[in-house]
């Protein structure tokens, strides 16, 4: 039977945290008296919006492309991604003299199209959905052999990713529980892997949208249908498919695994900004909304909260607004 450490071991992870110290900001942990006094606990907010990219995408991308061979970045990279893996490409191909090459969904905010384009990548508008752009992307390195570099499904992209974990660790060892955003899988392998060998009993949640529950579903061994009828405020957690290499970690290895609903991320983000002064992402947002909403136990527990990116789309603003009065909880006038 497997280990955590059959998986990512800690000491990938502590590779990879030496291998990004020059290149990423160990981002802070913020304690805000007002959500405490919301949620009835210690919440912990791990900014990964304050992350260069605007997101802890980058931590993955770059550990990865950090490993490959000249010849490797001559033949030029490849990767599909809902916006912030994007970007970490971009950046991370950019300090590399590659070329990066980015399928992205049609649906992506113009913010995230309009970063990645920045860094210097070519961007390619792909499919209504992640996996739509990861079979063009595929296609892509078939026909001109290029380096296909995975969102998540990747063992030193989970080992990046993994350096957020050990920077909340260090920061706030009092730590009992986490919870982390859950889209394909990689920032959640990373996170469990990593504690789970340090602090055993702590406990790791993960939360994913109810708008593509992939891999809520396999957790739970359920038949969950996913709500498409929209295509969802958390794109960055929008994915169809988890990894094969993330989830059998997540099954035997998370806590539990909880849904959420756009309205309830909504609420949170809004929170966010009127008490935080932050414009986080749905996903971003996501970790909140879970403790808000009740489906984590919270009264007097120190959470982490991994708030995974800011690359919010401002054009929704509005939107977010009306859909945050929805919920019943009216949770902005306590």
């Amino acid at each position: 039977m497997k280990t955590i450490g059959d998986y990512v071991s800690a000491a990938d992870i502590a590779e990879a945290h030496e291998t990004l110290t020059p290149v990423v900001h160990r981002t802070p942990m913020l304690e805000s008296a007002t959500l405490n006094r919301i949620s009835g606990a210690h919440l912990h907010l791990k900014l990964e919006n304050m992350q260069r990219t605007g997101s802890f995408k980058l931590r993955g991308a770059f550990n990865k492309i950090a490993h490959l061979s000249a010849r490797e970045l001559n033949r030029g990279i490849v990767t599909a991604s809902a916006g912030n893996h994007a970007q970490g490409i971009a950046y991370a191909a950019a300090k590399r003299g590659a070329t990066a090459k980015i399928f992205m969904p049609e649906r992506t905010p113009q913010a995230k199209i309009q970063a990645t384009a920045a860094y210097g990548a070519e961007v390619v508008l792909a499919g209504a959905s992640y996996q739509e752009a990861y079979e063009a992307a595929h296609a892509e390195c078939q026909a001109n052999q290029s380096v296909f570099v995975h969102a998540f499904d990747d063992n030193q992209v989970i080992a990046g990713q993994g350096t957020v974990a050990a920077e909340m660790f260090a920061q706030c060892p009092e730590l009992d529980t986490v919870l982390v955003p859950v889209g394909g899988g990689g920032l959640a392998a990373g996170t469990v892997c990593y504690l789970k060998s340090v602090k055993p009993g702590i406990r790791v949640i993960g939360v994913q949208s109810d708008h593509a529950p992939a891999a809520y579903n396999l957790f739970h061994h359920d038949q969950k249908q996913a709500n498409r009828e929209s295509p969802g405020i958390a794109e960055g957690i929008l994915v169809d498919k988890p990894g094969e290499r993330t989830i059998p970690v997540l099954r035997h290895y998370l806590d539990d695994l909880v849904i959420v609903t756009d309205s309830e991320i909504a609420q949170a983000m809004l929170l966010m900004l009127e008490r935080s002064k932050m414009l986080v992402e749905g996903a971003g947002a996501a970790s909140l909304a879970a403790v808000l909403s009740g489906q984590v136990p919270a009264n007097g527990r120190h959470i982490g909260l991994i708030v995974s990116g800011g690359n919010a789309d401002t054009e929704e603003l509005a939107l977010l607004k009306q859909m945050a009065l929805d919920v019943s909880r009216n949770v902005c006038k306590l």
